[in-house]
């Protein structure tokens, strides 16, 4: 297969020296001053097509790659000048062109004809015409996404821009499952999108634009086709498969409805199958936020209530051993007035899924080795609801009132199998585990935002958290891992421990601004974070009798209580100078905490000063240059407070520390943008760094692989982490894309190895290089190289991974009905001594046929070709270092219909 790869390459490359000469020219005012952002299309007067296009630069400039002898009529237009067409016939060489254009145009004629353009930029929108970028090909939103330059996508669906994750997804200006973009990108019909619209620096509360900083913040808005408004469409798929030398045992059902209209809108997605197709994971339900920003992220706090999951295995997109999955979501918006908004989903998902896991695990503490085989079956079904209701009769007020709630249900039952080498001593022994866990939250928001005068905005904002876990965990082993008080030997060691965590967490504040100039404003910040949790558990085991023995003993259970509360008031100045915006602040704060646990209290009252900064300098109109300082206290939760022991799993046991202090953070943060559309070049990067000081660290105690371990503030050294990330993309000559992306981590931080406190340091690093075409009628390749570097060290060991990952996907839309999809990834997955040495591949393919204007789509598709058993994975921490193998789903083939409303 990786003769396939290069061949491919070479093809690709010989493509690149098609027949096209270079039009270059400057666009300006009465033949004086030049115009930035005029948009130039080159129309083909034989083929009534759009060859090409431009937009210049600040200089006036720009470039067309036009075809040799052809004539083409050049139309010119920017808003407040008259709209220009200028005749060409280009020649065999390059030429020069120069454009004078005059004031007075119209500006509605300068809409239309930038709405015919493939790529627009006005102000902070950027504009995709879809239909320059489809080649025949695209099924999905995510095809025509991943065309566009400047926009990446990627395998869990969230959207890049600018390398900055697109936040919200809209369609025609209304929310699509808010707070998450996989369920658009996987299944709005690529059909039905006209333009895509990328809203940078977006707030969707227009009273707070011009007052805070959103350069972070990046919206998505999907314009639909005339012919898809006000009608019902999507599609309606149902397929079947088997595995060769197998029944005819596969199957896909996926309807999916949309409807839009200017007054409501509602989409219903549905997919039940056993191909391992997984429209929501359970890590996008745990990170799933429904649009719930953090509104306290400017006042120098982190209080974050932490999961007390059990560490259920998650899923590697769809390549488990077997994955069956049911699904549904409904999502709908209402606008019963001109003032009024509401709208909301809907979701469900139900999973039953088998893993098989195979584990090599080096402690670094003892020298011991752990191998196992993991057998896991989990059932997991859980749900999603939210409501929002917007009120804005007028631009000076607004009332948000947003409900989101969230209920897991998570079964998982493992079988294990380990052997333990440890010098000459070897044991093996069979593990059986089981999983519950039963998880709800309720978030809600209620929001006021005010502009009483042109020199005053008021804001009041509310949110409150409700959160109720219930983990249980039980571990069946032959050996006692754990020596506890009242624990009763037995043949078999049975080990269980339920847990109860309630959270009730309040964030409210107001903010003032005060406009001190056109270009200034004065921001006064009253907030308060307020959290009240409960946390309970008990350990017991089973005798071999069937009796149940309680651990009585206070280590071996927890009941406590924690109140945490922050009261802060806030000073921040924006102010605009030339190119220049700068936005110095402070914040004082008050903190009382109290846990109550073993009969006793304990508090802590502190004050703190926190200060931060952010600066942005803006080069041009498509080029920045961001800073970012902030000092931040950061706290943790009751999970680590509670001092009674907890069963993380068959060979780990925690307890807390009440006494644990805050740790503070210094961070900085520089970001640069450029948005080049005379050459259709974007570059993005930035660099943060993070000081910590009297980080909370775990001290460990080994035995054997087993481990005891607890937090403490490490006060005597301080951690640091360095990471960087840029990209360079690129669209040239109509037809190709290339881009390059790099991203490197660098931490030294230190923990307690051994009872002393040790240094460890580790550096991880991606690249990825690649080339795409985009032809019409003539096959299209996108080959790319993934090159990765996972190293870690400190003084008892030092390891480091590699990941070579050529990948190559073919597509070609030929005889108006015909289309051939295929991808393949070769992986060569090693370390630095070649002890580990492994190479796999994946290969799928689909052929398509529909006849132009048909609703019919017949498909016959082949996963997983190579008929490949495993994958590689490697994690290490400052313990272990741990290299797995997982199994994935065999080769199998589908034959699927498809019709489209």
């Amino acid at each position: 297969m990786k003769n396939i790869y290069y061949l491919l390459l070479l093809c690709s490359s010989g493509i690149l020296f098609a027949q096209n000469i270079r039009v270059e020219g400057t666009v300006t005012e009465s033949g004086k001053t030049p115009l930035e952002m005029a948009n130039i299309m080159a129309v083909n007067q034989e083929t009534k097509g759009v060859d090409s296009y431009a937009i210049t630069n600040d200089k006036g400039k720009f470039a067309l790659t036009l075809k040799a002898n052809t004539t083409y009529v050049l139309k010119l237009s920017y808003i407040g000048m008259q709209n220009k067409e200028i005749t060409l016939q280009t020649k065999a060489e390059n030429m020069t062109q120069n454009v004078a254009m005059e004031p007075g145009g119209i500006q509605l004629d300068g809409v239309e004809i930038i709405k015919e353009m493939p790529v627009s930029i006005k102000g902070d929108t950027i504009m995709y015409n879809a239909d320059s970028f489809k080649n025949g090909t695209e099924r999905k939103l995510e095809d025509v996404l991943k065309k566009l330059p400047g926009v990446e996508v990627n395998a869990d669906g969230e959207v890049e821009v600018e390398g900055k994750k697109v936040t919200k997804l809209m369609v025609e200006g209304k929310d699509f499952f808010d707070g998450d973009t996989k369920l658009g990108v996987k299944n709005i019909p690529a059909d039905a999108i006209d333009k895509v619209q990328v809203l940078r620096n977006y707030n969707e509360n227009s009273i707070l634009k011009g007052v805070e900083n959103n350069q972070d913040n990046v919206a998505m808005n999907i314009k639909l086709k005339e012919g898809k408004k006000n009608f019902w469409f999507g599609d309606v798929t149902a397929a079947g498969g088997f595995q060769p030398q197998t029944k005819f045992d596969r199957y896909n059902v996926n309807p999916k409805l949309f409807y839009y209209n200017p007054k409501y809108s509602i989409n219903v997605i549905t997919n039940i199958n056993n191909i391992g197709e997984l429209p929501l994971t359970i890590q996008d339900y745990f990170k799933m936020t429904g649009g719930f920003r953090n509104m306290m992220s400017k006042g120098g706090s982190s209080f974050n209530v932490g999961s007390n999951d059990l560490g259920i295995a998650m899923l590697r997109n769809n390549r488990a051993k077997s994955i069956d999955t049911k699904f549904g979501a409904v999502n709908f918006a209402i606008n019963p007035s001109k003032a009024w908004t509401i709208s909301g989903f809907g979701i469900y998902s139900g999973s039953k899924t088998e893993m098989l896991t195979q584990t090599n695990t080096t402690n670094f503490a003892n020298n011991t080795i752990a191998n196992t085989t993991d057998l896991s079956k989990q059932n997991s079904k859980f749900g999603l609801m939210k409501g929002s209701a917007s009120y804005k009769p007028s631009t000076k007020f607004q009332m948000d009132y947003d409900i989101l709630a969230k209920r897991s249900d998570q079964l998982e039952n493992g079988n294990l199998n380990r052997n333990t080498v440890s010098g000459t001593f070897s044991f093996d022994e069979n593990i059986n585990t089981a999983k519950n866990q039963q998880p709800t939250s309720v978030n809600q928001n209620f929001a006021i935002y005010s502009t009483p005068s042109e020199k005053h905005v008021i804001a009041f904002e509310l949110q409150h958290l409700y959160q109720n876990e219930d983990p249980f965990y039980n571990a069946n082993l032959a050996t006692q891992p754990f020596a506890l008080n009242g624990y009763i030997p037995q043949t078999r060691n049975d080990y269980n421990q339920n847990r109860l965590v309630k959270t009730n967490k309040v964030d409210a504040k107001v903010d003032y601004y005060y406009m001190v100039t056109p270009k200034a404003n004065l921001n006064l910040t009253l907030g308060n974070t307020y959290s009240y949790q409960s946390f309970n558990s008990a350990i017991y085991q089973i005798l071999d009798n069937g009796s149940v023995n309680n651990l009585t003993a206070p280590e071996n259970n927890n009941n406590v209580t924690y109140n945490f509360n922050d009261v802060f008031l806030g000073v921040h100045y924006k102010m605009l100078y030339k190119k220049f915006t700068f936005n110095p602040g402070v914040s004082f704060h008050y903190y009382n905490m109290n846990n109550v646990q073993l009969g006793s209290d304990y508090k802590q009252n502190f004050t703190r000063i926190l200060p931060d900064f952010f600066a942005l300098y803006q080069i041009k109109k498509a080029e920045t240059l961001t800073y970012n300082f902030a000092i931040t206290n950061t706290f943790t939760d009751i999970s680590r407070l509670a001092e009674g022991y907890i069963l993380n799993n068959y060979s780990s046991l925690s307890s807390g520390n009440r006494r644990l202090e805050n740790a503070m953070a210094q961070t900085h943060s520089l970001r640069y943008f450029k948005y080049n559309m005379f050459n259709f070049e974007n570059i993005s990067g930035f660099i943060n760094y993070t000081r910590s000081i009297d980080a909370i660290k775990s001290q460990t105690v080994f035995s054997g692989v087993n481990q005891i371990s607890s937090p403490l503030n490490n006060y005597n050294y301080v951690d640091e982490t360095l990471s960087g990330a840029g990209s360079y993309g690129r669209s040239f000559y109509k037809y190709y894309k290339a881009s390059f992306s790099t991203n490197v981590n660098w931490s030294k931080f230190y923990n307690f190895l051994g009872g002393t406190s040790a240094l460890s340091k580790s550096i991880a690093q991606n690249h990825t290089i690649k080339l795409a075409t985009n032809y019409k009628k003539v096959p299209n390749l996108e080959i790319g190289y993934t090159y990765s570097i996972s190293e870690f060290e400190n003084p008892r060991s030092k390891t480091k991974f590699f990941t070579d990952k050529p990948f190559v996907r073919l597509e070609y839309y030929f005889l108006d009905a015909f289309s051939l999809v295929s991808e393949y990834e070769f992986y060569h997955y090693y370390n630095g001594d070649k002890t580990v040495d492994n190479e796999y591949d994946f290969l799928s393919a689909s052929f398509t046929y529909q006849k132009k204007d048909s609703k019919w789509e017949y498909k016959v598709s082949a996963t997983n070709i190579l008929n490949t058993k495993a994958l590689n994975d490697n994690s290490f921490d400052q313990f272990r270092v741990t290299n797995s193998q997982y199994f994935v789903q065999p080769r199998y083939v589908m034959l699927t219909l498809k019709y489209n409303l």
